[in-house]
C-alpha cells in the first residue's frame, strides 16, 4: 500500500481542530494506532500582500506567529480527501503545506 506523509504548519491555537480534521479524514494511522502525528512548534513569518485577507496580521506588514509544524502519514489514496479536510479547518487563508511520498524497507 502506498503512503504519503502531509506536513502542514498551523498556528498554535488552532493545533487541534488542524490535528482532529487530520485524523477524521483518516491520516494518522499506522497498523493498531490512529491519530498517530508528530509536532514542533516553531515561528512563521509572513508579509500578507494587496488582495489578501490575512487571518492574522495586516496587509502589508511583517507578521511573526507561534506555528506547530504538524506531520502526519495517509494512505495516497485518502491523500486528497485528508488535505481537503485540513484545508476546511484551517483558519489561514492559504495554509503553507505540502505531501512527499514514503519508502518502506520493501522499496529500499
Amino acid at each position: 500500500m502506498d503512503f504519503v506523509v502531509i506536513v502542514v504548519f498551523s498556528p498554535t491555537e488552532s493545533t487541534s481542530a488542524v490535528l482532529d480534521a487530520l485524523a477524521s479524514a483518516g491520516a494518522g494511522r499506522i497498523g493498531d494506532y490512529s491519530g498517530c502525528s508528530w509536532s514542533v512548534t516553531g515561528t512563521g513569518r509572513f508579509t500578507p500582500e494587496a488582495g489578501a485577507q490575512p487571518a492574522i496580521g495586516a496587509v502589508g506588514t511583517p507578521e511573526a506567529v507561534a506555528e506547530d509544524r504538524i506531520e502526519v502519514v495517509c494512505r495516497r489514496d485518502l491523500a486528497r480527501a485528508v488535505v481537503t479536510a485540513m484545508l476546511e479547518a484551517h483558519p489561514y487563508e492559504e495554509p503553507a503545506y505540502h505531501a512527499y511520498p514514503v519508502l518502506t524497507l520493501d522499496d529500499l
